[in-house]
């Protein structure tokens, strides 16, 4: 046994990503005492500018950006309760197919071993139990994800450290139950082109494939004010169009698919920390 309190480490890619995937289990977990430490690994530089200018644009002003969105960053980590915030401040990266993706110094761009070492030292300080990250798509194809799930598993192989390692998923079920409330909200929203529609259906994972499902309804309330943090960027996220009383409803559980393990936990589990605690 050890005094080292149980630490769980998320790797995001942007200031908010931590708010939509995690907000849940981050706030469950530091209310029950558990170490949180959120690493982001870039800047923001390419969301929404103060008004809502949009990348690209007259007026959007990336260093602006990055500077307000570290801001609502830390904001949203004193609502989440998290113990620690690390930042890597590589350059965001934009959409997939953006010119930002080959911008010199974007996250994108910078080698997956350089990424990772730094994470690694950050795994060796920090020492956590619980490693939560994105899928090798990175759960729907944005460059700067997929690159956090690249250093987030790279570094898992240089330290070795950690027993249990999870990517953010959501089930088929939520995401059709998600399509319906979208179109409540906006009843005149267009049906999706066959492609579109085609790459939709392959987010997330089946309900029976998902080995871990995290009550966080109690937590609800606290997720929403995390995402509202994010002012800058309030155009962009839909869930805080549905007030907290609906979003708890839809957002009430988290949930993931284990990668690793070395504790013998069974799945499906209903916690993180299952075999550790």
């Amino acid at each position: 046994m050890t005094d080292r309190p149980l630490t769980l480490m998320a790797v995001h890619a942007h200031p908010d990503d931590e708010a939509t995937g995690t907000g849940g289990v981050l706030a469950r977990y530091a209310a029950e005492g558990i170490r949180t430490v959120l690493v982001t690994c870039t800047d923001g530089r390419c969301g929404d500018g103060p008004g809502g200018v949009k990348p690209g644009d007259p007026g959007h002003d990336p260093a602006t950006v990055a500077l307000m969105r570290r801001q609502e960053l830390e904001a949203s980590c004193d609502v989440l309760k998290i113990s620690d915030l690390e930042t890597l401040d590589y350059a965001d990266s934009g959409m997939m197919g953006w010119p930002s993706n080959d911008a010199p110094g974007s996250f994108w761009q910078t080698p997956v071993a350089e990424g990772a070492t730094r994470l690694a030292e950050l795994m060796r300080h920090y020492r956590p139990d619980v490693v939560v990250t994105y899928d090798e798509n990175g759960f729907y194809g944005h460059p700067d994800h997929i690159q956090a799930h690249r250093i987030t598993m790279a570094a898992l192989e240089m330290t070795t450290l950690t027993p249990k390692v999870y990517w953010t998923t959501m089930p088929r079920s939520g995401m059709r139950r998600f399509g319906e409330i979208m179109r409540e909200f906006h009843e005149d929203m267009p049906e999706p082109d066959p492609a579109e529609a085609a790459a939709m259906a392959k987010i997330g994972l089946p309900d029976d494939e998902i080995t871990t499902w995290v009550d966080t309804t109690a937590f609800s309330g606290q997720k929403f004010d995390a995402l509202a943090a994010h002012a800058s960027q309030g155009e962009n996220i839909f869930f805080l169009r549905m007030g907290k009383e609906r979003f708890g409803e839809l957002m009430g559980t988290e949930t993931f698919v284990r990668v690793k393990d070395a504790t013998g936990a069974t799945v499906p589990e209903n916690d993180l920390f299952a075999g550790l605690r």
